[in-house]
């Protein structure tokens, strides 16, 4: 079968009650037919399930299928997407470490890098996205542990070359870890281009529809074992109902995919004709500066445009206050169309030559196209750049 089908098809194991929909194991914990039992268990001499912090048969269920997704040997569930994030760094380095990272990172990943990982003599080095294999090379320090980097990028949409990293982290022995929670397993794989650890915000598209939580990091079983021991003590685990909404969510993960890119990429060619739009960023827009990368990699351009309007802040107010059909928030992935500031919101707390080098200027403003009728979006979107710019000749 193809993966498609396994994810759709991979369930927990039926009850006797005969169930068709995957049941919610709602327990903290799992109770044993004999103290021999529970001794094997906690021995790992017998594997099952013994405190839903450890483990949860909803759990496992979402962790399996996206590890099915990925391609991937296995993984650890998480509360949120930024839990999947620091317990990927933090279950593998130690004091003393380096880590590489490509410069264009979610706000909050930018954070755990230098604010928290530092405390414990961790350093960093950062890299444009459209660094050289060269300028990698000698980026690597005989310390280095780690390459980490998300691509397309939060907010900016930069991509970085998998397979050019991939091989980089082979020759030195690095372990290559990637965010691609914004092209999805149904868009892209890294580990088809090298990657060890592949994570997510399933907060975001695998959930796609902004009810629940969660995060995940899957990828090779050497590295997700020190993860699950760290995980364990440290206890980010993911609650078992929203486990259960995430694996539900996943059946249609691929289908949601096609159509926000099909929006996505509508809305953008729209905006990218329209003569008071400074700039629309999309890989799959020809405009895109590392769109033949794109094209490679991914296997649709995803859900997020970026948008650059002329007039700083009180510009990108009006534009909001004129949009109809839009939400305004920091979050994405939704079904529905939500809008941000990154500069005032989602990266506010870098500073502004951080946020400059990233190409975060006031005027971005980050589009997670939803899936409503791509005709109305792009009369809202037109409709509100149009009112924006009246408004600021007016003033």
């Amino acid at each position: 079968m193809r993966k498609q089908t396994k994810a759709v098809r991979t369930q927990t194991k039926k009850t006797h009650y005969r169930e068709h929909s995957t049941p919610l194991f709602l327990t903290s914990s799992f109770s044993f037919e004999s103290a021999e039992q529970g001794k094997a268990l906690f021995e790992e001499t017998e594997q099952g399930n013994l405190y839903s912090r450890f483990s949860n048969p909803t759990v496992q269920e979402f962790i399996d299928k996206v590890c099915i997704l990925e391609d991937c040997e296995d993984g650890v569930a998480t509360a949120t997407g930024m839990a999947a994030v620091f317990a990927s760094m933090a279950a593998l380095l130690k004091s003393g470490d380096h880590i590489l990272a490509c410069r264009a990172l979610f706000g909050s990943a930018h954070q755990i890098i230098t604010q928290i990982l530092s405390k414990w003599n961790i350093t960093y080095t950062y890299l444009d996205a459209t660094a050289t294999a060269a300028e990698w090379e000698a980026a690597v320090q005989p310390n280095t542990r780690m390459i980490y980097l998300e691509t397309p990028s939060n907010p900016g949409l930069d991509l970085v070359d998998l397979e050019m990293i991939g091989k980089i982290c082979k020759q030195h022995n690095l372990i290559f870890n990637v965010d691609n929670c914004f092209a999805s397993p149904a868009l892209q794989n890294p580990v088809a281009y090298g990657a060890d650890l592949v994570l997510h915000s399933a907060t975001k598209f695998m959930d796609g529809q902004g009810r629940v939580l969660g995060g995940i990091v899957v990828g090779k079983k050497e590295y997700i074992k020190e993860l699950r021991f760290f995980c364990r003590q440290t206890g980010p685990s993911m609650s078992p109902f929203n486990a259960w909404v995430l694996s539900k969510s996943l059946e249609t993960l691929e289908l949601r995919m096609e159509k926000h890119c099909s929006n996505a990429l509508k809305l953008a060619t729209a905006l990218d004709n329209h003569p008071d739009v400074k700039q629309v960023k999309y890989p799959f827009l020809e405009s895109h500066p590392q769109h033949a990368l794109a094209k490679k990699q991914m296997r649709g351009g995803g859900a997020i445009v970026t948008i650059e309007l002329d007039g700083g802040f009180e510009r990108v107010s009006g534009f909001m206050k004129a949009l109809e059909i839009a939400t305004l928030s920091s979050n994405l992935g939704d079904t529905r169309t939500i809008v941000t500031n990154p500069y005032t919101t989602t990266h506010a707390k870098l500073k502004e030559e951080e946020k400059l080098a990233l190409g975060i200027t006031e005027g971005l403003i980050r589009i997670s196209v939803g899936l409503e009728h791509v005709d109305d979006l792009i009369e809202d979107f037109t409709n509100a750049v149009e009112v924006s710019v009246k408004s600021d000749i007016l003033e």
